[in-house]
């Protein structure tokens, strides 16, 4: 058997809400990523419909190992975008369920960024992304056919979202601010959401525009795996497959 190592692929960890594991649907965010990173780096989707950051920080430790012997896998980690807060925002006396308390919202995401430091995951490989605003009105009648009254507020969101700035400030990690972004010059938001709460065509685009200018600088350096087909040496594909970049 030739002697060669196994390629290790670097990861971008998409972490959030049902935002996140939509995000690979087409034209979604997470799929325009993973499709400019191929061949560079893994995109993983580790996105959990109606969750919010309580849970979130509970299951981290099943998705990231933080122990002794994790940390070169951890290594190859280029980024973790952490982006909850438009469960936690929902209104205590509507949604208990999902609604967390604004501090210990922010709370949760410092520990989430300690546990990714324990885990060899810097902070300066975080980036927070706030909830977008929320379209009440479009968001009203998805309640309303689910049963339930009005159970979130723009107003909620943007409050959270400022947290979530504050929280990333503190910890040293990057934010992107959709719920600022989205309305900034008094724009119509509505537009970036498909029922009022989760992301439109448009608001995958937004999204991923945005968040690739903060995630280009961490990939930047990352070489494309595997020579070109071009270069490889016909003659002799293995001198070309199977000797390390």
């Amino acid at each position: 058997m030739p002697n060669f190592k196994t390629v290790v692929w670097p990861k971008v960890i998409l972490f959030g809400d049902s935002i996140t594991q939509f995000s690979f649907q087409a034209s979604g965010f997470g799929a325009e990523i993973a499709d400019k990173l191929a061949r560079k780096c893994d995109v993983v989707n580790r996105g959990f419909s109606g969750y919010n950051s309580r849970w979130a920080k509970i299951v981290l430790p099943r998705l990231i190992n933080n122990s002794p012997n994790s940390a070169d896998n951890n290594n190859n980690i280029a980024a973790v975008t952490v982006f909850f807060g438009a469960n936690d925002c929902s209104l205590e006396d509507k949604n208990p369920q999902q609604h967390v308390p604004l501090q210990e919202y922010a709370e949760n995401l410092k520990e989430i960024t300690s546990y990714l430091a324990s885990a060899g995951v810097s902070a300066g490989k975080v980036i927070f992304i706030t909830p977008p605003p929320l379209n009440e009105r479009a968001w009203e009648k998805e309640c309303i056919l689910k049963g339930c009254p009005l159970n979130r507020f723009n107003s909620s969101a943007g409050q959270y979202a400022q947290a979530c700035v504050q929280a990333a400030s503190q910890c040293g990690a990057d934010v992107l601010d959709l719920w600022t972004l989205m309305q900034k010059d008094g724009v119509d938001y509505s537009v970036y959401l498909s029922d009022g709460l989760h992301l439109s065509q448009k608001g995958n685009q937004f999204v991923a525009q945005h968040l690739w200018g903060l995630l280009e600088s961490r990939v930047a350096d990352l070489p494309f795996i595997l020579p070109y087909w071009g270069d490889v040496d016909t003659k002799s594909p293995e001198s070309s497959l199977l000797c390390d970049q």
